[in-house]
């Protein structure tokens, strides 16, 4: 266990619809970090009783209404600025990932200071879905055109931010892509991108609890990976060339 008085970490926990993870997912990661930081983006199910059975053993954000997982992140990274910590490790609820790697995160931080860690899963894992790795695969295409940085997993939400890196956390977009916004983000700022390996579960197509909209979901990656593409001819990639030329000179 690292003392998370010195070091600054939170972890910041976005969750909707969760009920039948979210205790478990909870007191895990609570095991691993003290500072956890739970936003209900709207739940409608029993999610608000199961994490004030908690107490004053979290932090909840709550605003009422859904928003959408990238409103849910950008209001969990400013709790967690409010509070004063320096980086903070998202996580999902629905038991996909094991709160036993965080110490992993916590020793990639060590070795790449103000790096922004990204969590690498097995593609090949056992009922991963289809679509899921479809989608990561024309994700990491479109990110390396955007940034000419190459990394094996650009769809996974567990990933350690370096909190001073996130700027004014205006996004372009309110939904879950906004996790790839904020990857390209970082690029363009010249901020190291670690990947590390984590372990992935997911449970039988029948027994999962899925948020994602294949149309409409795959349109919105669609629209936003165009635009980024825009951006970053006319300011992504000058930036990053510019800050690694004033680096080496």
């Amino acid at each position: 266990m690292y003392d998370s008085k010195t070091s600054k970490i939170c972890v910041v926990m976005p969750t909707y619809n969760n009920d039948g993870t979210l205790r478990d997912v909870v007191e895990h990661t609570l095991q691993f970090c003290p500072d956890v930081i739970v936003v209900n983006d709207g739940c409608t199910d029993t999610s608000a009783e199961i994490l004030a059975s908690f107490g004053e053993h979290i932090i909840v954000v709550d605003y009422g209404k859904n928003r959408g997982k990238g409103y849910a992140l950008k209001q969990g990274f400013r709790k967690a600025k409010e509070l004063g910590f320096d980086y903070a490790i998202t996580i999902d609820s629905d038991g996909q990932h094991f709160p036993e790697d965080i110490p992993l995160f916590i020793s990639a931080l060590e070795q790449h200071p103000n790096a922004l860690i990204v969590g690498s899963r097995n593609l090949n894992e056992e009922n991963m879905p289809g679509k899921n790795t479809f989608a990561n695969k024309f994700s990491n295409f479109w990110f390396k055109i955007q940034t000419g940085v190459n990394l094996p997993d650009t769809q996974t939400g567990y990933r350690l931010y370096p909190l001073k890196n996130l700027l004014n956390l205006r996004f372009l977009t309110s939904r879950y892509e906004a996790e790839l916004e904020l990857l390209v983000g970082a690029a363009w700022r010249g901020t190291d991108l670690i990947p590390i390996k984590i372990n992935v579960f997911y449970p039988k197509a029948e027994e999962r609890v899925s948020h994602f909209h294949p149309f409409w979901d795959f349109l919105r990656i669609s629209v936003l990976n165009t635009f980024l593409c825009f951006l970053a001819v006319v300011y992504g990639l000058p930036s990053r060339f510019i800050r690694r030329r004033r680096h080496h000179d």
